[in-house]
């Protein structure tokens, strides 16, 4: 995913951008939205929006439950006079003077933090930054509804024609359903006009003929496309000769039915699967063999990505369910990635098997590794990054792997974006290794984003003040 600065104006970089940005990248920490007049925060945990503030007297919790119908301006008044002596807060005032019982006040604190959220998206003049770090958790409660919901809800609030025009593609893009299932099955709520536009969506009309093919007016089907164009559903086709419909081996049907399973019996499928990711090959987590075609490779990925989708913690009372799914999804996309690479390879033959009858059959991730540091040593990189491929596909959770894969990627003509999103992962896993996040600033300066890159050198000289690829990242940056 394309780097996005950490602060800018929301007329450079759209809101939905920006939060599916944080979202796929997981980040922790408060995004401030400033205004000549207010500012709204949006607190984020691993991605996910739990929880938002604002300085706007008509954004506080009184005024919402007014708006909402929750309350009378009778007891409003009574529980601003109660406010003003007593300085507690005005939710737990309506409570004790019995206007709100806690279950309508939950609810009110939850409507009122996606009512804040669904603000920010009609804003055309604003700055925003994000701050990375911890949330204050005193403060905070757990929102629980998916980043493409509160996107999508966000975004349908916006009439304005010309904005959509200029944050639209061109009229004579060819749109398409993604290819990337993190979007394609996310959790969220389409209405019957949005599923009846994704069926006659082929991957060979263009937006202009989409909405003249439409059955509404121009204005609700163009806003329809850019709904679902901003939460991720639909994607531009940018190659001709790309097959009509890419999504061949997914049906529109199959996009849209909602997982349905006894909770008992899934959380045990996602443990069992979870604590077995280290000695499961690709094969076997994708449920094939050596034999499997690319067709089914992919029939397999999208069936087991949408079963394991991280969304799918928004309805389990399970706080560590997010985890464990994000690690599963990103496994089955990373097994994915190896077996097609290794279909497209010149040599057929199952990558996880050796010429020899006589020897063993399997390679460990810690042989692949080995095999990837003898490719790189002789400078065969395409070699080495197959090899690492195979070694964080047998083992994704060992940040050593992922970051040798990066550092070979970074030999690999047009490879930055893949040897970026490595480190990353490596990064994740092991936060406090200042070497990852001195190849991750070293990526960021390949890249020429130099603001970045420096901001990575930093971290690891905190965490290692000796560092020398930090301190000569940062060099070559000042000098």
């Amino acid at each position: 995913m394309t780097e996005l600065p950490l602060k800018e104006k929301i007329k450079n970089i759209s809101l939905s951008k920006l939060l599916v940005y944080l979202n796929r990248n997981r980040k922790t920490g408060t995004l401030l939205i400033k205004t000549m007049t207010f500012t709204k925060k949006i607190f984020l945990l691993k991605g996910d929006a739990v929880f938002a503030s604002s300085t706007y007297e008509d954004d506080r919790l009184g005024e919402m439950l007014i708006k909402a119908g929750k309350i009378n301006m009778e007891q409003y008044d009574e529980s601003v006079k109660l406010l003003k002596k007593t300085g507690k807060r005005q939710g737990a005032i309506l409570v004790e003077l019995g206007y709100l019982t806690p279950k309508d006040l939950f609810w009110g604190v939850k409507f009122q933090v996606r009512e804040i959220i669904y603000s920010l998206f009609l804003l055309e003049d604003a700055e925003y930054e994000f701050i990375e770090g911890e949330i204050p958790a005193d403060e905070v409660i757990t929102l629980k509804m998916s980043m493409g919901n509160l996107i999508y809800e966000g975004i349908k609030r916006i009439d304005n024609w010309t904005r959509i025009r200029n944050e639209m593609p061109s009229a004579d893009t060819v749109l398409k359903l993604s290819a990337d299932p993190i979007t394609l099955f996310q959790d969220v709520e389409l209405t019957p006009q949005d599923r009846k536009m994704l069926s006659i969506i082929d991957g060979t009309k263009t937006i202009k003929e989409l909405i003249d093919s439409a059955w509404i007016g121009s204005f609700e089907g163009m806003k329809i496309l850019f709904v679902l164009w901003s939460i991720g559903v639909l994607e531009e086709k940018k190659l001709i000769s790309e097959k009509p419909q890419e999504m061949e081996t997914v049906s529109l049907e199959e996009i849209l039915q909602p997982v349905t399973e006894d909770e008992y019996a899934y959380m045990k499928k996602v443990d069992d699967l979870y604590l077995n990711l280290d000695s499961i090959n690709p094969y076997e987590l994708l449920e094939a063999d050596g034999t499997s075609d690319e067709d089914t490779l992919k029939k397999n990925y999208y069936r087991l990505t949408r079963e394991f989708h991280p969304d799918r913690y928004f309805s389990s009372a399970d706080p560590l369910l997010k985890d464990k799914l994000t690690a599963i999804f990103d496994a089955l996309t990373n097994a994915y990635t190896i077996l097609k690479n290794s279909l497209k390879s010149k040599d057929k033959k199952s990558i996880l098997h050796k010429e020899h009858k006589d020897e063993p059959t399997t390679l460990s991730a810690d042989e692949q590794f080995k095999r990837g540091v003898e490719s790189f040593k002789k400078s065969n990189f395409q070699g080495a990054v197959e090899a690492f491929r195979l070694a964080t596909g047998l083992a994704p959770k060992n940040a050593r792997y992922w970051s040798y894969l990066s550092l070979s990627l970074t030999k690999i003509p047009d490879s930055l974006s893949d040897a970026e999103q490595a480190i990353l992962e490596a990064v994740r896993l092991e936060p406090d290794n200042a070497d990852n996040l001195a190849n991750l600033g070293l990526i960021y300066s390949m890249q020429g984003i130099k603001t970045m890159a420096l901001e990575q050198f930093r971290k690891a000289l905190k965490l290692d003040p000796g560092n020398i690829k930090a301190r000569k990242g940062i060099d070559k940056i000042k000098g």
